[in-house]
């Protein structure tokens, strides 16, 4: 299954910034708050709303709320396609090298 540049380059753009590429880690565990994800963080909390949201634009996650409760969970379909155009390279690679 291909997967269009543009998105592609979304969710590689979103994964290269350090702070997005922990709240990933940490939402492999499951979903959390926003604030439970911005807690090992230095950083106002309107500044740190702005990776969950890059995270969504880029459909690596999804997020919910319930009364003041905003929950973030990953989009498994998503990580599925990064893991797809990794093993089409590592075969390239493995071949050429």
């Amino acid at each position: 299954m291909a997967i269009g540049k543009p998105r592609l380059t979304a969710i590689f753009g979103a994964l290269a910034d350090p702070t997005r590429l922990a709240v990933v880690e940490r939402l492999i565990s499951g979903p959390a708050s926003v604030s439970e994800l911005a807690e090992p963080f230095k950083m106002a909390g309107p500044s740190f709303l702005k990776h969950p949201r890059v995270l969504e634009d880029a459909g690596i996650a999804h997020s919910r709320k319930k009364g003041r409760i905003r929950t973030v969970a990953l989009r498994a379909d998503a990580l599925r396609e990064v893991e797809q155009w990794t093993l089409r390279h590592r075969r390239l690679w493995e071949r050429r090298l």
